[in-house]
């Protein structure tokens, strides 16, 4: 991916540049790999990519204010900018702050939700309210992301208490990877669930970013 070279970006330790004449992409951390890959595939290079920490997937508050000081900062180098976030847990709060700034984000309640589709994933919930998902970025981070945030590398006991009311965990692969995969199964054996696979791909993050 070509990237044009004035001015540094990133908040989490990626490098990004960016000139006048480009969109910017201010995006979860959790999602910089697919969108990379979509970049490459697409051959998106008018497209730059900065990502906020990924970590503000289980703090879901500060996903707003950080959104708002990321496009206050970089506003006025960039002819677009696009919020690639879903609503995430922010209670529409997220989707106020981008109305107030004049930026569009990604449609959805959550990532789960995009990936597999938002009207699949509509349809999908009304039955499956008993489903643990993961994406193929909780499967490689399960551990920081849901094992030990949840406690549960310290007291594995609460284990029963955090699932027993999910009957399988959802593995919502974006890339066919055998590893991943296995990975994903042995999740959902530490958590006590079935195991379902699914290959959504990139859904409609695809289709969000390709109407750009």
């Amino acid at each position: 991916m070509a990237l044009p070279s004035d001015e540094t970006l990133t908040s989490d330790g990626m490098t990004a540049t960016a000139q006048t004449g480009r969109i910017l992409l201010i995006a979860c951390g959790a999602l910089a790999r697919e969108i990379l890959a979509l970049q490459k595939a697409n051959g998106w290079d008018h497209m730059v990519l900065t990502c906020l920490p990924a970590i503000y997937h289980i703090h879901p508050e500060k996903i707003p204010e950080a959104v708002r000081e990321a496009v206050t900062r970089h506003r006025d180098t960039y002819d677009q900018i696009f919020v690639v976030y879903a609503d995430c847990g922010t209670g529409g709060l997220l989707e106020q702050t981008c109305a107030d700034l004049g930026v569009e984000m990604v449609q959805g309640p959550h990532c789960y939700s995009f990936f597999e589709g938002n009207d699949t994933f509509a349809k999908v919930s009304e039955t499956e309210f008993d489903a643990f998902y993961l994406t193929d970025f909780l499967v490689r981070q399960f551990d920081a992301f849901v094992w030990k945030p949840m406690g549960l590398d310290r007291h594995p006991q609460l284990r029963d208490m955090y699932f027993g009311n999910y009957s399988k965990l959802v593995y919502q692969a974006q890339i066919d990877d055998p590893a991943l995969t296995e990975k994903a199964q042995d999740c959902a054996e530490r958590l006590g669930l079935a195991f379902e696979r699914r290959f959504t791909g990139y859904g409609d993050l695809e289709t969000s970013l390709a109407k750009l």
